[in-house]
């Protein structure tokens, strides 16, 4: 079979294409000490906002908090990577490059899960030293932020698909979609304490399951089951990925 109609090298090409997309993300977007400082605040500001009013013991929240610093930082800076290029006008010469779209959405869906990963460590660690919260499940915990980061950096890849908004548009309708999906999630208030308009809504917000799993790797009760967690998680990365594709190729065409 001649090289160029190798299925398996083509798609080790858009695999190594997908890598260098996730490492021009890390230099030129995510490496910046501001970007790294607004994750830090970003969960700073949240940790104050869960604990105020709250007498809980604060090793209960650090299961929340750790879901919510996940839940910002993987979905912060990919929906403004792609308004940043078309402002720049390197967004043409990336789309004409031999990367597929595919790859490009792969790339940035790579870069925000990794960077939401990373700085979600910094609170999980600091609750472990400071608190008497400890991990309980390994596997539980591993498994909602890894699938967790995925769906929400998928998030943030399908909401820079418009080509036409400007980054402070994105960005604006970036929390629009994120506070609602946050405030529904179970988060703060456990499902069993929530009004039932709010039990129904849940389930629609995949911080929801996230937020389940990590729940479950501090020994804490769960809602839906890691099973179901796991599943959801799946399908909310398949769906924003499958929606984003369809938008950027809708938006590329267009801008022709």
């Amino acid at each position: 079979m001649p090289h160029g109609t190798d299925p398996v090298a083509r798609l080790a090409r858009q695999a190594h294409a997908a890598w260098v997309v996730a490492k021009k993300d890390a230099v030129v977007y995510y490496l910046k000490p501001p970007v790294i400082n607004f994750g830090i605040i970003l969960t700073l500001f949240f940790y104050l906002a869960f604990a105020a009013g709250r007498s809980m013991p604060v090793e209960a929240m650090v299961p929340g908090i750790v879901a919510i610093a996940l839940f910002f930082t993987a979905s912060a800076i990919s929906p403004l990577v792609t308004p940043w290029e078309r402002q720049a006008r390197t967004y043409e010469r990336l789309v004409t490059s031999p990367a597929s779209l595919g790859a490009i959405l792969a790339g940035d869906t790579l870069a925000g899960a990794a960077f939401g990963t990373v700085l979600a460590l910094v609170p999980m660690a600091v609750g472990l030293a400071a608190t008497a919260a400890r991990v309980a499940d390994p596997a539980s915990l591993v498994l909602g932020i890894g699938f967790g980061a995925a769906a929400f950096a998928t998030l943030g890849v399908l909401m820079a698909a418009p080509a036409s908004q400007a980054p402070a548009q994105v960005m604006m309708l970036s929390n629009l979609v994120r506070l609602p999906l946050m405030f529904i999630s179970g988060v703060f208030v456990p499902h069993a304490a929530m009004p039932e308009w709010g039990q129904w809504l849940a389930p629609l917000s995949p911080l929801s399951y996230a937020a389940d799993l990590i729940r479950l790797g501090f020994g804490e009760p769960g809602h839906f089951g890691a099973g179901t967690d796991v599943a959801a998680l799946t399908g909310f990365t398949l769906a924003f990925l499958l929606l984003a594709s369809v938008f950027h190729t809708r938006a590329r065409r267009d801008a022709r």
